[in-house]
This record gives C-alpha cells, sequence and structure tokens, in this order.
C-alpha cells in the first residue's frame, strides 16, 4: 500500500465519521431529521448487511476451498514418501551398506568435477 492510498483510506475515514457525526447532531435537534435519518439508516444497513453475507459466504466457500486443497496436496504427500529416505526398521548392515554407496558416489562426483576443471 503506498502513501497516497492510505492518505486517501484516512482522509475517507475522516470524513465518514464527520458525516456520521453531522447526521447524528440532525438527529438530535429536528424529530423529522430523526425519523427520516434512522429509516433511511435501517434500509441502507439492511442493504450492506445482505451485501456482507453474501461477500461473507463467497469467502468462506474460498477458505473452505483452500483448507480442502492444502489438506489433500498433504495427504498426496504423505501417501508417497520421498524415495531417498532409508527406513530405520532397515537392518544395520544395510543401513551400512547404503553409507557405504554414498560415500562412493560422493569420491566418484568428486573424481569427475576434478576431470572436468582440468579439461
Amino acid at each position: 500500500m503506498n502513501s497516497e492510498t492510505l492518505i486517501q483510506l484516512l482522509q475517507n475515514g475522516f470524513r465518514v465519521t464527520l458525516g456520521a457525526t453531522a447526521s447524528l447532531i440532525e438527529v438530535v435537534q429536528d424529530p423529522q431529521k430523526r425519523h427520516e435519518n434512522l429509516s433511511k439508516l435501517r434500509q441502507e444497513w439492511s442493504q450492506l448487511a445482505d451485501e456482507w453475507a453474501v461477500k461473507g459466504e463467497s469467502t468462506e466457500q474460498d477458505a473452505r476451498n483452500f483448507v480442502d486443497t492444502v489438506l489433500s496436496q498433504r495427504r498426496a504427500q504423505n501417501d508417497y514418501p520421498p524415495t531417498a529416505t532409508v527406513p530405520t526398521s532397515a537392518a544395520p548392515g544395510v543401513q551400512t551398506e547404503i553409507q557405504e554407496l554414498t560415500a562412493q558416489i560422493a569420491t566418484i562426483r568428486a573424481e569427475l568435477e576434478k576431470l572436468r576443471n582440468q579439461e
């Protein structure tokens, strides 16, 4: 949000507050204005409440869809664990063998890098 937008937002908020205060003063001072403003306010609040309810319903649905998507992705990830992990229940000999093979691969990679750099 840039500073102009923030200033406009604050200015609009001030004007709304000022207008509401002026309307409140009119309502207190003039009984006819009171009836007119209160009926207008009831109609507008009802309309605003309806709009907010519709918007809230669509926002709620969007949020539910987002949460469902995230949860389904997480379940899919848990169903298919990465292939690089070694189960902890594997026999100690298998784990040692995997560690040795990993070390050999690292050595081969280092040798390949060395050969590439020499060329």
